[in-house]
């Protein structure tokens, strides 16, 4: 792998239902969407489709409590975004509260049980979310590294691997992230399910590292043989130093992947979560942009999760409410 940046996947971008899927690249995956869930019986059941219809309610709550998932160490996570606290309670005038989980549970745990107002989710952690309570997606990031609201998952080996294709892992050991991140569980799993590998059957041993920067050092000191993991994420550890890019070697990038969304609860007043969305939008600080690795920000809808939540309970990852 080549030192500097990680190349992106160029060329037309094709709109999947609704994902934006990137191709021309010889890494890319191209599936199509998913129709239905595939039962234990081999029949595959009719998975509707999330609509954009949500509840509002009339709680301004003050202070605001805002919740993180840990998609790395969680010190790193509050640091980051000390700036964006202080930034968010001069646009909204009120007081705000982060917290950041010890896993991605944890933050789930505490909006379904109504202890954050907003969170900043992973895909498949917001359809975890929603499965339990009534929350609803308001915005999420035009990413510096891909200029497009959406990112790319990873599977990566030891340069010196052997291994030039996904389907040459059947036997390895492989690492994922936390087993709800949607860029280090769900969408590794969707580029091995579609090379025909089976998680954890067509495994030596499958182990959860609770993070991406975990996956990558793990990976690159080679104590495991193969692993998933943020793309964006990849490249800020290199940049940092902590991965050296001669050590590891890219061999599959995933389909563009619906950007992380804020998501806040239904019983907000409609008006205070329009407030919310506003702050979003009207970030011009390149700094504070700069650290929330975003170019901008734009509005999302539950529906622009659709193709991860068929996928997400077609490999068990997700259980619909029923």
């Amino acid at each position: 792998m080549k030192t500097g940046k990680i190349p992106v996947a160029t060329a037309l971008l094709v709109v999947l239902s609704i994902v934006v899927v990137a191709c021309g690249d010889s890494t890319a995956t191209t599936g199509p969407a998913a129709s239905g869930a595939t039962s234990s019986s081999g029949a595959v059941s009719k998975i509707t489709p999330l609509t954009d219809n949500h509840t509002t309610g009339t709680e301004k709550p003050s202070p605001l409590r805002v919740g993180l998932v840990p998609n790395q160490n969680p010190e790193t996570i509050k640091a980051q975004y000390a700036s964006f606290k202080t930034y968010l309670e001069k646009a909204l005038g009120i007081p705000v509260e982060l917290f950041v989980g010890s896993d991605y549970p944890g933050v789930v745990t505490a909006m379904t049980t109504d202890k954050l107002d907003l969170a900043y989710f992973g895909g498949l952690t917001y359809l975890q979310a929603r499965e339990q309570s009534e929350v609803y997606p308001i915005v999420t990031e035009v990413d510096r590294f891909t200029n497009d609201r959406t990112y790319y998952s990873v599977i990566i080996v030891p340069a010196d691997s052997p291994v030039q294709k996904v389907e040459e892992l059947k036997g390895k050991t492989f690492a994922f992230g936390d087993v709800a991140s949607t860029s280090g569980s769900l969408y590794p799993r969707i580029m091995l399910d579609q090379a025909g590998l089976k998680v954890p059957g067509d495994f030596r041993e499958v182990k959860y590292t609770g993070g991406h920067d975990a996956t990558a050092l793990s990976v690159q000191n080679g104590s495991i043989d193969a692993g998933g993991l943020e793309e964006r994420i990849l490249q800020r550890l290199i940049d940092q130093g902590k991965i050296d890019p001669k050590k590891i070697r890219i061999i599959k990038r995933s389909e563009g992947i619906m950007g992380y969304p804020w998501v806040v609860r239904s019983k907000l007043d409609k008006d205070y979560v329009e407030k919310i969305i506003n702050a979003f939008i009207n970030i011009k600080d390149p700094e504070l942009l700069k650290l929330m690795r975003a170019e901008n920000y734009t509005k999302v809808n539950a529906s622009d999760y659709n193709y991860a939540r068929e996928q997400a309970i077609r490999l068990g990852l997700l259980v619909p409410k029923k």
